[in-house]
């Protein structure tokens, strides 16, 4: 057990080192968050939006300018945490390649990613919900921390899953903001005439958009939409270790292994079977 703890642990400071190298990723926390949070509660008109709240199913009548905050906010830590966790994968899959045939556990190549994901998701939703808490006054500012961290934490395995199998970094940024983009886009009642359209439930933020709601202008509890965003980060990190084993598996293909001559044959041998 303590090997494996070991193992774990070492794996772990390896992947949490590698964000916080990640100077663009902690600059990003550091400005992008409030900066776009703030841009969005301000520009936005602040007069109320009825919309009904799928969750709980009441009416509900919140000012524009909240509303897109909390869109702005889910915005914000999805992409930060799909970056992050995009670079790592993507910058480190040789290495991480290196490792798993040197006989480095997967497993816990695996776990050590997945706990770096979770630190970073748990810094960046509180980091965003303090934001928001300074900005306005969410009525359960708990919950809307843990709809972050649902939909940081889904967004982040997204990132894992793409840098296993984009071959270029473009690509993978590229996929990541536009998932972001068109997933919160399509939920946002003020920019999208669609949003209480049927299709919105099987986006991969659409439990922590209503959980999220229902904690910015709503008493109610809602732990069955809590749950869905958690379910969309199981089954997003099932393919992402899929993508992540296929990646890191023994790349010697039969073609490539060096050629074993034979055993040399006399000069006798040779002449005989020529005649």
């Amino acid at each position: 057990m303590s090997r494996h703890l070991g193992l774990f642990a070492t794996a772990t400071r390896y992947a949490v080192t590698e964000h916080v190298r990640n100077r663009f990723a902690m600059v990003l926390v550091a400005v992008f968050i409030p900066l776009w949070t703030m841009l969005a509660y301000s520009v936005m008109p602040d007069s109320p939006a009825r919309m009904r709240l799928r969750a709980t199913g009441e009416m509900l009548a919140p000012r524009g300018n909240e509303i897109t905050e909390i869109s702005g906010a889910l915005n914000a830590v999805t992409l930060i945490t799909g970056f992050m966790m995009f670079a790592a994968t993507f910058s480190g899959h040789d290495f991480d390649r290196r490792l798993a045939m040197a006989g480095y556990p997967r497993a816990h190549l695996v776990l050590a990613k997945v706990a770096a994901l979770a630190m970073a998701s748990a810094a960046v939703s509180a980091y965003a919900t303090a934001v928001t808490c300074l900005i306005w006054t969410p009525r359960q500012p708990v919950l809307l921390a843990v709809a972050l961290f649902g939909a940081a934490l889904t967004y982040g395995v997204l990132g894992v899953g793409f840098g296993a199998v984009m071959r270029r970094e473009v690509e993978g940024m590229f996929a990541i903001l536009m998932t972001s983009i068109i997933d919160l886009g399509l939920q946002n009642p003020i920019t999208s005439s669609g949003s209480e359209s049927p299709v919105t439930r099987f986006l991969p933020s659409y439990g922590a958009m209503q959980a999220s709601t229902a904690a910015g202008f709503s008493t109610a509890d809602v732990p069955g939409h809590v749950a869905v965003q958690f379910s969309w980060f199981a089954g997003a990190g099932l393919v992402a270790l899929l993508a992540f084993h296929r990646r890191t598996r023994n790349a010697l293909l039969p073609a490539s292994r060096p050629h074993l001559p034979g055993p040399r044959r006399s000069s006798e041998d040779q002449a005989a079977n020529a005649s």
